[in-house]
Parts: structure tokens; sequence; C-alpha cells
């Protein structure tokens, strides 16, 4: 028997007799599942589904048919990948593992009906609630997070609002619906309502105010019996029900009774995923969205509107900079290339397309050739952007070759991001790693180079980048049975990342020059956006 037969048959039966971990992530763009075997980093079988989010009543959303056809479609998919790969078909798991894109806002009534539309991250009409909760609390409390819809709400004399019993991020709602339990992750509940890292919990002192905020608009409403129980990574979340397995699998193949671990957002399983869960460690993830998470040793000396404080899903500080806007635009602009290409008659698949730009972006000048690209196609708080105008501009001197535009397109995915950063790094915050994932670093060496630059700092990406956050929920669901004899940051260093093949690039010099350069201009420009958004 060759060692590739026995790896093969030992997974064939791992699978069999259910000693696997299911991750499922909800992201902006692609809901994916990972299989992961009982060696916590050995992904076994992959699935997918593309989505895309509507922007419905001037608010973008998903509507609930399409996350529970869409989950339906992902785990069939990634059934067929096992069925190829190993010719069984799973029928249970040693866990499981829920995880979606971070924050928003779900809505149940006494009855448990959904009262209006999920709510995404990704909406910015908050503003006068954050502001509000922001001045009362101390501290920064984000436009998308979750008590900021339900106060918005709340101001706007919403109808639905007095009636509200419950309410959730996508992660803790779908978790809900395969186990019955209202719980949720604490890393996704630090971005429903302020925690408090001393107990896991949401902060008590703080509820008080939020009550006493709303006492006269909602008489009876109390945030704290509103919210899901909160729950540290390694606690057992419950276990897939009857109609819970009968929601994931309609075919009936899977099995009830598989545990559930807590149910995360994608920045925790992001910081999973990079293995950057203690202190001077830092992660930066970039999809639709990008953001940047950063342990914390100490508590920042104030509140700054560009950072989010949150927690790992252990419970740790983080300081999080979050923009709405990552490679959406990026991979717009690639569509039309590869548009060109297929009607100058060349058949370029996708893949191809990213690796040649982003290739001849190496070849640009430093800081871009004088060229800008803004990558906000919604609104983005800390560029100061109540909604995105994507918009290239450039001076009559600048230098507009392929390479520069390329280059500008992926510094612009970084823009936004760098600035929130410049802050942290202002707090005298040290880093001693920062990781990198999502599909833009699958070109090697480009974006993690750019990246390296943009922050001045080293930056590594792991051979687990492309698979992200629904590896990072799997690992989060292994790590259940080893909870009681492993902190989560031991787990990661000796379980899963012991042997981990990590490649890191140090800043260049002439990038970093370049991209502060590139940068100032990039926050000089911002004023053309704002005029954008008001003209157009």
């Amino acid at each position: 028997m060759t060692e590739s037969t026995k790896t093969t048959d030992d997974a064939r039966a791992a699978i069999l007799e259910g000693r696997t971990s299911l991750g499922i992530e909800l992201g902006s763009t692609r809901i994916k599942a990972c299989l992961i075997g009982e060696d916590a980093g050995e992904v076994l079988a992959v699935g997918g589904h593309e989505w895309e989010n509507e922007f419905v009543d001037r608010r973008w959303t998903y509507s609930v048919d399409a996350v529970w056809s869409g989950l339906q479609a992902a785990y069939a998919d990634l059934v067929a990948d096992v069925r190829r790969r190993y010719d069984v078909e799973p029928r249970t798991f040693g866990a499981i593992g829920v995880s979606a894109m971070m924050h928003g806002y779900l809505a149940f009534d006494a009855d448990d009906e959904l009262l209006v539309r999920f709510r995404t991250w990704r909406n910015t009409s908050t503003g006068p609630a954050a502001a509000e909760l922001s001045e009362r609390f101390g501290l920064n409390i984000p436009l998308r997070w979750s008590i900021a819809h339900l106060y918005q709400a709340i101001l706007d004399e919403e109808p639905h609002a007095r009636g509200i019993r419950f309410f959730t991020t996508l992660a803790g709602y779908v978790h809900w619906r395969l186990t019955g339990r209202k719980v949720l992750g604490v890393g996704d509940a630090s971005g429903m309502f302020p925690i408090d890292s001393s107990t896991n919990d949401y902060d008590t002192r703080l509820l008080e105010a939020c009550d006493g905020l709303i006492a006269d608009r909602a008489p009876g409403l109390h945030v704290a019996e509103l919210l899901p129980e909160v729950l540290p990574a390694g606690r057992h979340a419950g276990e897939l029900t009857a109609e819970g397995a009968a929601l994931l699998d309609p075919t009936g193949a899977l099995r009830p009774g598989a545990p559930l671990c807590p149910p995360e957002g994608d920045a925790g399983t992001g910081m999973v995923a990079t293995n950057s869960v203690a202190p001077r460690t830092g992660n930066v993830s970039a999809g639709t969205s990008i953001f940047a998470m950063v342990v914390l040793e100490r508590p920042l000396e104030r509140a700054h509107h560009e950072l989010d404080l949150v927690t790992t899903p252990a419970g740790d500080p983080v300081a999080m900079v979050h923009c709405n806007n990552g490679a959406s635009e990026l991979a717009a602009w690639a569509g039309v290339f590869g548009q060109f290409a297929a009607v100058a008659g060349a058949s370029v698949d996708n893949d191809a397309v990213f690796e040649v730009l982003f290739r001849a972006a190496l070849d640009g000048e430093a800081d871009a050739g004088g060229l800008l690209a803004y990558n906000h196609l919604a609104g983005e708080p800390i560029a100061g952007l109540a909604e995105g105008r994507p918009m290239v501009v450039r001076t009559p001197d600048s230098r507009l070759t392929l390479a520069n535009f390329m280059r500008a397109q992926l510094y612009g995915v970084y823009g936004t991001l760098a600035l929130g950063m410049r802050v942290l790094a202002g707090e005298g915050v040290g880093l001693d790693r920062m990781f990198a994932h999502g599909g833009i670093f699958r070109t090697a060496g480009v974006a993690q180079r750019f990246l390296a630059g943009a922050l001045d700092a080293p930056v590594a990406v792991g051979e687990t980048a492309s698979e992200g956050g629904a590896w990072g929920i799997a690992v989060l669901a292994s790590y259940l049975s080893s909870a009681d004899d492993l902190d989560l940051g031991a787990y990661l260093n000796d379980r899963v990342f012991a042997k981990a093949a990590v490649d890191t690039v140090d800043p260049d010099p002439a990038d970093v020059a370049g991209f502060a350069a590139y940068l100032d201009r990039y926050r000089a420009g911002l004023t053309a956006e704002a005029a954008a958004v008001d003209a157009l």
C-alpha cells in the first residue's frame, strides 16, 4: 500500500466514523464549506456557493431564502467533493461550526418571526444612533454594530422596534436554526454590544446606560433580554437537531446529533485561520470588505472613531480597523480586462487574468505614478463617506500605464485600512507579526508585498490562506475536544500550526515610501470622493 493510498484510506475511515470537523462560513460573496480531519490543519474536502447582496429600499441585505438555499448548495458541493475524493458520503461529523459576516441585524418577535429584512454590516444608515451611543458609552460604536441598528430603529420609530424580543447576527441566526440555541461566540458578540473581557460577557454598566437611553422611546425594552447568550471558544454550544440537519441537507443523509462550537464572525475565524489570537499578533482579512485585527497588550489611551474594540474568540481584547470596501472594485476591473481578452480572441480564465494583472503591478512605480484608485462601492465611515462612488483619479502629469493602474488598484484596496492603522500606530501599539488571508493573496508575492509596504511591517501568508474563515471555524469546532486541556493559543500553536508552512515578506523601503506618498494623495483626494457622492 502506498503512502497516498494509506492517507486516503485513513481519511475515508475518519469521514465514515464521524471523526471530522465541518466549518461553514457565509461570506459576502461566497458561502464556503470546509471539512478537516483529526489533524486539525488537514483539509479533506471543500465546497462553495456564490451569492451576492441586494440593495433593497436603500439597505444592503440578503434574503433568508438565499441564506438557506446557499447553505444547502455549499454543503452539497462539499459532499460531492468528498464523494469524488474518497468514494463515500458523510453522515455525521465530530463537530460543526458556523461563521458568517460580522455584525449586522436580524430582529425577531415573540413568535421567532423575522420582523424586517436582514440588515448587513455594509449599511451606513445608523450614524445618529452610533454617535449617540459612542458619546454615552465613551468608546467607539461603529455604524455596523448590531446595537447601533437596534437603537437607530428605535430613534426612527420603526414599527417593528417595539415588538423585538431577540436580535442576533447572521452566524447566530444560522446556528440557532441548526441547534435551537440562541447563543453567540464572544468574538461575534463583541460586535453586537461591548464586551467586558474580565467576564467574557456583555458590559453590565453599558447595558444599564443603554437602557437609560431607550427608556423614553421604547418603555419596557431591556437590551440584555434581547441579546444572545455569550460563549467563549471551546464551550459546547448545542447539537445539530433533526430540523437543523434537514435544513442543511434536504436529502436526509445527514444525521442529527453532532456538537456545535459557538458561532463566530468572520473576524474571529480570520484570527484563528492566521494564528493571531495572542497579544502583539494581528491579521488582515481581504475580501468584499477588508479589516485588520490586532490583539492588544494594554487598553488604548482613548477612543478613536477609526478603531473598534472587539475580542478574540477566547475573549481577549482586540483593536479592529474595519473598512466596508475591500477587493470588489479590483475584481470588477479584472473582469473588464478579462472581457477585453475574450473580445480580442484570447481564452483566459479568471485566475489567469488576476495573475497577469497582479504581476504587471510589480512593474509599476512605487507611488503608482501619481494615479489614485478609490474602491468605495459602499459608504466608508473611516473615510467620512456616507455612500460610495468608485473612482480612478489622476493629474495631467501622472503616468497612466497598465502597471501603474494595477498598482493603484491594489493600493486602493489598502487605502482606508492604512488610515486606520496609522491611528493605531499613534497609540504605540506594537506588532510582532501580521498575517494576511483572502483570495487576493493567492498570487504569491504581490498583494502580500504591497500590504507589507502599506503597513511598514512584515506580512505572513500561510498555506491555508485561500480557505480562510471556513477553515478557521472548522478548527474552532475541532477545538471542542481539546478545550479542557489547552487554551486556544496553545491549541493553535501546538496542534494546528506546528508544521504549517508560512511565507513572510518584509517591507521593501521603496514600497513603504511609495505607499506613504500615495496615501498622502489618497487622503487629500477624499474631498473629491465626497463631492462625487454629493453630485452623483
